[in-house]
């Protein structure tokens, strides 16, 4: 009994060591996944509680075309639904305005095509004449910080961002619960520890009872 006991104790420092070297490999791993992410978000979440101290002149640009005689019977008629605008209409737009219409959902109705083009950092709409083929652009731009906020926000990003944002979250958390077992583990060198990390949790909860309303 007494030999499995010492054979116990002895294996004790080699897990210790085990769990460190794990620790500080994920932590250091999603450090490096994290650190332009948290540097951006950390940035952002600044402008954000600034914003309207951070002034932003809107750049509109305006343009006016038609389509070709060709494309023009793709769009006429007169029903009114709700679909993407045909291949080839899709394809000249983003040709000549750089627009990125395709796949975009459009409203159709009796007189023309509507197609809004949030994007982030700005906005736009299209509109097309289903008998004339007029065609009417608008895009408006706030500039990079207006864009990189709407990124912070995941506004009008697309799918790709929105799976970045969900990537990049659970790499934050196993950061910040690799850090919290590496804190635990060094904790009773650093007698610091606890405190701060009870600091750094109660300060947000006292400032949100006391001074949000």
């Amino acid at each position: 009994m007494g030999q499995l006991q010492a054979n116990a104790e002895s294996m004790l420092p080699q897990r210790r060591a085990f769990w460190m070297r794990q620790l500080h490999q994920w932590h250091w791993i999603s450090s490096a996944l994290c650190l332009v992410g948290l540097l951006l978000f950390a940035l952002t979440g600044i402008t954000l509680n600034h914003a309207r101290q951070i002034e932003a002149t809107p750049r509109v640009t305006h343009r006016n075309l038609a389509l070709p005689p060709e494309l023009r019977v793709a769009v006429d008629g007169d029903d009114a639904r709700k679909a993407a605008l045909p291949t080839a209409v899709a394809a000249w737009l983003d040709d000549q305005l750089q627009a990125h219409v395709a796949g975009r959902a459009a409203e159709w109705s009796a007189d023309e095509v509507y197609l809004s083009l949030p994007r982030p950092g700005g906005d736009g709409w299209l509109s097309i004449g289903r008998a004339s083929g007029a065609v009417e652009y608008e895009l408006t731009r706030r500039g990079a910080i207006a864009y990189l906020n709407d990124l912070h926000k995941g506004r009008n990003a697309g799918a790709a961002w929105s799976w970045f944002l969900d990537v990049f979250a659970l790499a934050c958390l196993v950061f910040a619960l690799t850090g919290l077992f590496l804190l635990k583990l060094h904790a009773a060198r650093r007698t610091s520890t606890w405190p701060l990390v009870s600091l750094g949790l109660v300060l947000p909860v006292v400032l949100a009872l006391l001074f949000i309303h």
